[in-house]
């Protein structure tokens, strides 16, 4: 079965061959790649940590040269860094397939290496204090070095592989293959390839087609699968099947319950790691702001009281992280006898539901100033998605109903702020394209989430409390 588009103008399909010059070269330049990376680590960590070594003998001492205890941290830390990488393999394929999760394993190496040397010197040295200075500073640089030749790396990649540091090779028997056309691709029904482990010399057609290619990717129907596992596992190449199936339910990998073999779909947005960091981010925030805008809090609270009869504060249940229900809170801009607590209707431009003072903190964003304490409750972050409330519609849908996303916005905890309120997605929701901009922004939040993101998004936020849809 022959794709349209991959077929030559004179009715004939080429069958790829391997070059034996080119996949010595292919794999003599993986091997340089791999060095120079583990090198360049290396060799920077030694130049930051004699920089560091510098910078804390300058401070402490004056010293013109570098005494034996300056020295001591850096003679320990790379070899101790070097140990822990290799453990992780990041100077291997896994940095081709996946640089930035080898880079993340690369700079947890780097901390885990600090804090042990760190404490070796405060068991065994006398200038400790000095010493974890050292340790300290020379940590900090190397993060620095190492995220900037990480990325500097992952170029290199680029420019040596063009996208493709392994020789692979498709194999189409009789399943269509959507695959770009100068993809290496062996139609096998013309090539007259059959994975016949009966007949030896189908077998070794098979073997002279595919020889030297590391990787080898066939699309058949189910039926003939077991047929190409028993090539591939005598092969000696990494074997890969087509599964359309599997593209239906979004598998991310396999998984083991007892003797079973499970398809994982979902992994959770944060990892425990990640999880600490933005929870520490928002409490360090949280506890900041309050400090800072409680003199705001509390001027506010005492106008919503002397504007209009009823509580300061509005508990409103809303959608929070795994789906779960909890009240959100924020300062009583309605009269209480036309609080819609459902959210059944979005707060329009003119609305007589809106107190005089309720126009205000709308537009200013100050009636979300209480949402700090769902923060330092845990029930909200400083940034993430929006919550909305159970009954919100757009266009006259229910949220759900319009974007099949939606729900998969919950997989983190719900934001004071967000990417999607920084880019402009904020105000009712009157069209569909309202809720499905909105609903974008906070998926590609939830996707590339780092705290420096976050930084980011706090930032813009400072710009958005007078956005034109500010009602």
């Amino acid at each position: 079965m022959i794709p349209e588009g991959r077929l030559n103008p004179d009715g004939t399909v080429d069958v790829p061959s391997f070059d034996a010059k080119w996949l010595r070269y292919l794999r003599s330049m993986r091997l340089a790649f791999y060095v120079g990376l583990a090198l360049g680590d290396v060799l920077g960590l030694v130049a930051v940590f004699l920089i560091a070594a510098a910078f804390v003998v300058d401070v402490t001492t004056h010293q013109a040269f570098l005494p034996e205890w300056a020295l001591r941290p850096g003679v320990a830390f790379v070899p101790m860094f070097v140990a822990i990488a290799i453990q992780r393999k990041p100077y291997s394929s896994r940095f081709l397939a996946d640089p930035e999760r080898a880079s993340r394993d690369t700079m947890s190496a780097l901390f885990t290496a600090g804090l042990l040397v760190g404490l070796l010197a405060l068991r065994f040295d006398a200038q400790f204090l000095r010493s974890a200075g050292v340790v300290a500073v020379g940590t900090l640089l190397g993060a620095g070095w190492l995220a900037g030749w990480h990325g500097l790396a992952e170029r290199i990649m680029g420019w040596l592989f063009k996208g493709q540091p392994t020789a692979v090779l498709a194999i189409v028997d009789d399943l269509a293959l959507d695959l770009p056309y100068d993809f290496p691709t062996i139609f096998a029904g013309i090539a007259g390839l059959r994975p016949d482990r009966n007949d030896p010399a189908a077998l070794d057609s098979l073997a002279a087609a595919i020889f030297g290619v590391e990787r080898v990717i066939v699309a058949c129907s189910p039926e003939r699968r077991p047929l190409w596992i028993d090539v591939f596992k005598g092969a000696n190449v990494q074997g890969e099947l087509v599964l359309p199936e599997v593209d239906s339910i979004g598998m991310l990998r396999t998984g083991r319950a007892g003797p079973n073999t499970t398809a994982v779909v979902t992994l959770g947005a944060l990892d425990t790691t990640n999880r600490i960091v933005k929870r520490s981010f928002d409490l360090a925030v949280a506890l900041g702001a309050l400090a800072c805008v409680w003199p705001i809090l509390l001027v506010t609270a005492i106008a919503v009281k002397l504007d209009s009869p009823g509580p300061v504060f509005f508990r409103q249940p809303r959608v929070g992280r795994g789906n779960r229900l909890f009240n959100v809170y924020k300062f009583r801009s309605m009269r209480t006898d036309m609080c819609d607590v459902a959210g059944n209707t979005s707060t329009g431009r003119v609305d007589p539901r809106v107190t005089r003072v309720g126009a205000f903190i709308r537009k200013t964003s100050i009636d979300e100033l209480p949402q700090i304490f769902n923060v330092i409750h845990g029930t909200m972050s400083i940034v993430g998605p929006r919550p909305h409330a159970v009954a919100s519609k757009a266009a006259g849908q229910m949220f759900w109903e319009l974007d099949e996303r939606y729900w998969h916005r919950h997989a983190i905890k719900p934001g004071i702020t967000g990417l999607a309120q920084v880019s402009g997605w904020r105000g009712t929701t009157e069209t569909a394209d309202d809720l499905t901009g909105r609903v974008a922004m906070d998926t590609a939040y939830m996707l590339d989430w780092t705290v420096w993101r976050d930084v980011e998004i706090l930032f813009r936020t400072v710009t958005v409390p007078f956005h034109k849809n500010a009602y």
